[in-house]
């Protein structure tokens, strides 16, 4: 008993602790958030190039990252080695492709960047329901984790994780709207530290246990799994069917696209002074997450080794409680996993990972809001007149306490529902829609605001539809709704339909039209061509 007070009093000092240095960064970052400048970029590259590439890291580095990579890599092996991978391989991705072009002084959302690229204002209110369709799963998903985490960190029943999701939509509104871009920007720079010394700690004590060899872990974890061969090999998560491979296939680029384009992530990129920045964040960015995601590996393989397959389905049958469930394992002597030192302190850190994801999420929604939907036109001479900044300013904190508000209602009915429904819908919607109009804005000419309007709303509502009527809503143990069967579409992620979809209609849709000639913004001696 004593062993379950002295883990609950860490976990709430621990707590209570990252909730007061993480209150008082936000507060040393709204000395000038009346500043559109410093309150949707953190003015500028204020953070400086390591802090850039650790902020972005930490965006990276959500509840999905931890939990479900961990799950996935203890139930299905291989699959969730390939998980791992795409997540650094899509920040890589970012940072050497888009980071560069995507710096704009005066642009803080996706909107802006496209208004100001193909100049043409019609295309903002596109983005900004891409934005809000991106995000609100999403967000759903990281607040429903955090009032989970915080009620088992604390030991208490289910019927306090309402009032737990209540507390974190509070904190989340309080790091958005008092904090900001650099306040949330903090933020992520602790998360990181702590979920590295968390993940780090974990894995060195599964290593440990193994006598610091790799292959042994491995081979304990296979027989674990009880699949045998199967283990080692790709296909286990969706199945060694057609389905299946067109499954793994279909997730693998949903996951890899994704990630990469998420809105969150590109409005850390909007600010970077130059190339010289870009590249250095780059490092910062990319070798955390990749360490993070090499300790995730490991736990994975450490949670399949010491609990086995069943312990691990039954507690969650997506495999979400297995980082939190192995600290029991290699704490034996506390009496349970709940009542262990070693879980008080992984679950705090998955705690602040989720914490400072939904800020993060929060601002990039409310910002999109507060800049996309309330008027036509934005110039950036007009952003920075003072009262209307301090109007956009308000607008964009009460549209943070909107969407919180909204966000823990709704969070409170979805407890009992598989979050990966949300989430693969969420990383669907994004890998369909903003690499084909990214990637068209910037390296192809002639690309138009009418390819965007295409792409918006003709890829969104195609997604929705083959989520709906996907394995993933129904006729499956583990789908949203496993008592009903009205599934027609074969995969579970529709990735494989919808991204060449949003690549088709981007095209077609800017080579339709009628067309008039306008000065690219910022490059006087190119022009680019409109459709009316």
């Amino acid at each position: 008993m004593s062993g379950a007070f002295d883990a609950r009093s860490l976990a709430v000092v621990v707590f209570l602790g990252f909730v007061a240095v993480s209150l008082l960064l936000c507060g040393l970052a709204a000395a000038d958030q009346d500043d559109p400048e410093h309150f949707y970029a953190g003015g500028g590259s204020g953070l400086g190039p390591a802090g850039a590439g650790l902020a972005i890291a930490g965006d990276y580095i959500s509840a999905a990252t931890l939990l479900s990579t961990t799950g996935a890599v203890a139930l299905a092996g291989f699959d969730g080695i390939l998980f791992a991978a795409a997540t650094v391989a899509s920040l890589v991705l970012v940072m050497r492709i888009l980071a560069e072009p995507l710096r704009r002084k005066g642009v803080f959302t996706l909107g802006d960047f496209l208004a100001d690229r193909l100049g043409d204002p019609s295309v903002r209110r596109a983005l900004g329901i891409t934005t809000l369709v991106v995000l609100a799963p999403l967000l759903l998903v990281q607040l429903a984790t955090a009032g989970r985490v915080m009620a088992a960190m604390f030991g208490l029943p289910d019927g306090a994780l309402t009032g737990c999701t209540v507390a974190s939509g509070a904190l989340m509104v309080c790091y958005s709207a008092v904090g900001g871009m650099r306040g949330t920007g903090y933020i992520q720079i602790l998360k990181v530290a702590v979920v590295l010394a968390a993940v780090t700690l974990l894995a060195g004590l599964v290593l440990v246990r193994y006598g610091w060899n790799p292959f042994a872990l491995f081979d304990a974890a296979r027989r674990g799994s009880g699949t045998g061969g199967a283990y080692a090999r790709p296909g286990l998560q969706f199945g060694h069917t057609v389905a299946g491979a067109l499954d793994l296939l279909g997730f693998q680029l949903t996951l890899l696209l994704g990630a990469a384009c998420m809105p969150h992530i590109m409005m850390r990129l909007h600010p970077m002074r130059d190339r010289r920045t870009v590249r250095r964040a780059t490092l910062w960015a990319s070798v955390p997450v990749a360490f993070l995601c090499l300790g995730v590996v490991v736990v994975g393989f450490g949670a399949s080794a010491l609990l086995g397959r069943e312990v691990l389905r039954a507690a969650d049958p997506a495999g979400g409680t297995a980082l939190l469930m192995v600290t029991g394992a290699l704490d034996p002597g506390a009496g349970g996993p709940r009542e262990s030192l070693l879980f008080a302190c992984v679950a705090c850190a998955v705690f602040a990972t989720t914490l400072a994801a939904v800020a993060g999420i929060t601002l990039a929604a409310a910002s999109s809001l507060a800049r996309d939907f309330t008027a036509k036109a934005r110039t950036r001479t007009a952003v920075r007149s003072g009262r209307s900044a301090g109007r956009e300013i308000l607008r964009a904190r009460l549209f943070v306490v909107l969407i919180g508000a909204l966000c823990v209602w709704v969070s409170a009915f979805t407890h009992d529902r598989n979050p990966q429904v949300l989430l693969s819908l969420s990383f669907a919607a994004c890998a369909s829609v903003l690499p084909p109009v990214l990637l068209y804005a910037l390296f192809r000419p002639g690309f138009s605001a009418r390819g965007v309007r295409w792409t918006v709303y003709g890829t969104l509502p195609l997604t929705v539809a083959l989520m709906v009527f996907s394995p993933a809503v129904s006729g499956t143990p583990v789908a949203l709704l496993p008592d009903r069967d009205f599934h027609w579409f074969p995969l579970q992620t529709p990735g494989l339909i919808t991204i060449p979809a949003g690549f088709l209609l981007g095209y077609l849709g800017s080579r339709t039209g009628r067309a008039r000639r306008v000065r690219e913004p910022g490059r006087e001696n190119r022009t680019a061509f409109i459709a009316q």
